[in-house]
Formats: C-alpha cells, sequence, structure tokens
C-alpha cells in the first residue's frame, strides 16, 4: 500500500485483501498506515498458505526502498490503485 507515487510505503499480510483495502481506506485503525495516508494499493502478490505470505512480507519489509518502488513499478508503472480492479470505488 502506498500514500501516492513514491510516497510512504507499507508492506502486510491478509487472507482477505478487498476488507483489509477498505480498512485502510476507512482508517479503521489507529497507527502507521491512518497517521501517513496509506489508502492505495499500489501492489499485491498471492499465496497458496498463510505461512508462505508471512515469510514473504518479513522478506520485502527488510528490503531497501528502492527494491520495494522497484517491485511496484514492474508490474503497477503509474502507481495506480489496483483496488479500483477488484471492484471498489476509486479513491476521491
Amino acid at each position: 500500500m502506498a500514500s501516492e507515487k513514491l510516497g510512504t510505503l507499507y508492506v502486510g499480510v491478509t487472507s482477505n485483501l478487498i476488507g483489509r483495502v477498505i480498512q485502510h481506506r476507512e482508517g479503521t485503525f489507529e497507527g502507521f498506515t491512518k497517521r501517513y495516508g496509506v489508502k492505495k494499493l499500489v501492489w499485491y502478490e498471492v499465496g497458496e498458505m498463510m505461512e508462505g505470505a508471512i515469510s514473504r512480507e518479513k522478506t520485502i519489509k527488510k528490503w531497501p526502498r528502492d527494491w520495494k518502488c522497484n517491485l511496484i513499478e514492474r508490474q503497477n508503472p503509474e502507481w495506480n490503485d489496483l483496488a479500483v480492479g477488484l471492484g471498489l470505488d476509486p479513491l476521491v
């Protein structure tokens, strides 16, 4: 998730992507993403098992920022909100 193109980044794992994006957009929980306005789904990866997804999350969190930006830009060079393609309304 990101606040904007090349903005603040957040890496997380969930078993309910659409639900989690809605929580970020609505600022349901206090914390990092609410504080920094991280509301755009700019990259995601589907895993088979939660254990593998958590391992991947921990790996990506350790990466330098430019590696994370490159990962996003390989699939989403314009940093579009991918949640729109999952059926959510565009951010206002």
